[in-house]
């Protein structure tokens, strides 16, 4: 194993048997009450991140939780990400202690909370978080709509391979994103540009590592590496260009602006830059153009 050790795998491995950094998510759904129940979750990431008709996160819990019930249930929840004060993630390591009901969980919660951006009757979101995902579970995949809320004390098979009730104790979730919030200071960072000054100050979580106690890293500010683009040949680019759209055409000196664009992008790039030329009512994209093309790119992310 020359400089290693083996270590024997176990169940909860990214915590028994790994170092695994997280992130700090509350879980907002709602209870049958109508109330909002926030639960503290770390395994949630993205999941269709493009070539997609829609983006997706998958959440991984236990399908007991009155967070899993209430998807189960409502299908509807927000995904709350909040910064590294310990206050926060002492809250947050409450929040997470299975058993409560929403009523005794949410008494005395330090976060405030406020509408939903979409509809007032979904869950309601984490004033304090920096960002905010609503999402709404895909019970489509797998046929997850066959799963149903109700079984606390464990799920008999058959079972889910990504989707809804995946194991007796075990549920996944691919959930939806409908709409994602940000707060004026990390907005603006990513519109304007981002510096080490617009990153939130997001914690890094460790889990549930030793049987007492959840261990949280606190934020760092980050450092920029600068991406090393290797240059294409710009008959490269032109060879692409040609074979877009033939009812649109880039001049060459366009495409010598684009040699920058890594291959492997290079296509849905002219794609996107054709389509938006004949909202334009463009056919020849030369370099001015191309600095129209932009601007309005630049335009559709914010």
């Amino acid at each position: 194993m020359g400089s290693f050790k083996d270590l024997r795998i176990v169940d909860n491995f990214y915590q028994t048997s790994a170092f695994f950094p997280m992130p700090t998510v509350l879980v907002g759904t709602l209870s049958k009450g109508g109330m909002t129940n926030l639960g503290a979750y770390s395994l949630c990431f993205p999941y269709y991140i493009a070539g997609k008709d829609y983006y997706a996160m998958v959440l991984e819990c236990r399908n007991s939780s009155n967070t899993a019930q209430n998807i189960l249930r409502e299908k509807h929840c927000s995904l709350n990400f909040i910064t590294d004060e310990k206050k926060y993630f002492k809250e947050a390591v409450r929040l997470g202690f299975p058993g409560d009901t929403t009523e005794e969980k949410m008494k005395g919660c330090i976060f405030s909370l406020e509408d939903s951006a979409i509809d007032p009757a979904r869950p309601k979101i984490v004033t304090q978080a920096f960002q905010v995902f609503e999402c709404t579970w895909d019970d489509s995949l797998e046929d997850a709509y066959l799963d149903k809320a109700g079984a606390l004390d464990g799920y008999e098979p058959p079972y889910r391979n990504f989707n809804g009730i995946t194991s007796k104790f075990g549920a996944h979730f691919i959930l939806k994103i409908d709409k994602i919030l940000m707060k004026q200071k990390q907005y603006d960072a990513i519109i304007n540009g981002v510096t080490a000054k617009g990153f939130p100050r997001v914690p890094v979580d460790y889990g549930y590592r030793d049987s007492t106690n959840f261990w949280c890293s606190p934020f760092k500010r980050p450092y920029p590496e600068k991406i090393q683009a290797k240059e294409g040949d710009v008959n490269s680019v032109i060879y692409a260009a040609k074979r877009i759209d033939p009812a649109v055409t880039f001049t060459d000196g366009a495409c010598a602006q684009l040699t920058k664009i890594p291959r492997i992008f290079l296509k849905a790039a002219l794609s996107q830059m054709v389509d938006i030329a004949k909202q334009e009512g463009i056919s020849v994209i030369d370099e001015d153009a191309l600095k129209i093309i932009n601007d309005k790119r630049r335009k559709e992310k914010k």
